[in-house]
């Protein structure tokens, strides 16, 4: 028959008691020294007995080593875990700061629209009436600046038309300037042309002196030549022979 399961409860007995206390901790040192050496792993083991005698075991006699990474690390975590608690605590302080916040500014614009106004008091009314007289102070003042900005711009603006009008009539004065003598030429020329065609044509000396050189002028012929001489008019350097 195999042996039955022990039940895990104090050994009254002190004699049994220590022969199964020596019999277990033989084997956990044992099995202890296994992993370390199986599995390449630091292991430390410490067993206090009952009359306070100490029992260890690690791997390499590099207890002290096992022991500062022990609580290295288990600072580390309570440290993460305290922060993680610090900070949650932290996130959900700021979060009832905030809504409180929210609210009072959402309330402080309702009072501003002129809405839920009956709980307040004289006092807080009369102090919402001054915000709000200083609040139109402060833009009318800046509605006034901005219109004064937009005035100066417009009135550089016009400075600056102006002075490309004067620029564009001096232009146009001088390209006239230039233009009108090359004009008064040709209204000369044009002037000219018109009193040669109205002036009539008289025949030419030459002809005359070979109508003469060749045939005796009678009476009728020369009495013809002074009624066209008489009617034709004579230019001003034929008079002055």
């Amino acid at each position: 028959m195999g042996r039955g399961r022990v039940q895990l409860k104090r050994i009254e007995n002190k004699i049994n008691r220590q022969v199964t206390f020596s019999k277990r901790r033989s084997g956990l040192l044992k099995k202890a020294h296994e992993i370390s050496v199986l599995c390449d792993a630091d292991v430390a083991v410490i067993v206090f007995s009952t009359k306070g005698k100490l029992y260890e075991y690690s791997t390499d006699s590099s207890m002290e080593k096992i022991l500062d990474r022990y609580q290295r690390y288990s600072y580390a975590e309570r440290a993460l875990v305290e922060t993680d608690t610090e900070s949650q605590e932290n996130w959900c302080h700021e979060y009832e700061v905030l809504k409180a916040r929210i609210e009072a500014l959402q309330n402080c614009q309702r009072h501003l629209i002129g809405e839920q106004l009956d709980k307040l008091t004289i006092k807080e009314i009369q102090q919402l009436e001054q915000q709000l007289e200083t609040a139109l102070r402060k833009i009318r003042s800046k509605k006034n600046n901005v219109l004064f900005d937009a005035i100066s711009e417009l009135q550089k603006k016009e400075r600056a038309l102006q002075a490309q009008n004067s620029d564009m009539k001096k232009k146009l004065v001088e390209n006239d300037k230039a233009e009108a003598p090359s004009q008064h030429q040709q209204t000369e020329q044009a002037t000219q042309a018109q009193t040669s065609s109205s002036l009539p044509r008289l025949p030419s000396i030459e002809s005359t002196i070979n109508i003469s050189r060749n045939h005796q002028p009678t009476g009728s012929v020369v009495e013809e030549a002074e009624r066209s001489f008489a009617g034709a008019v004579l230019p001003p350097w034929m008079l002055r022979l």
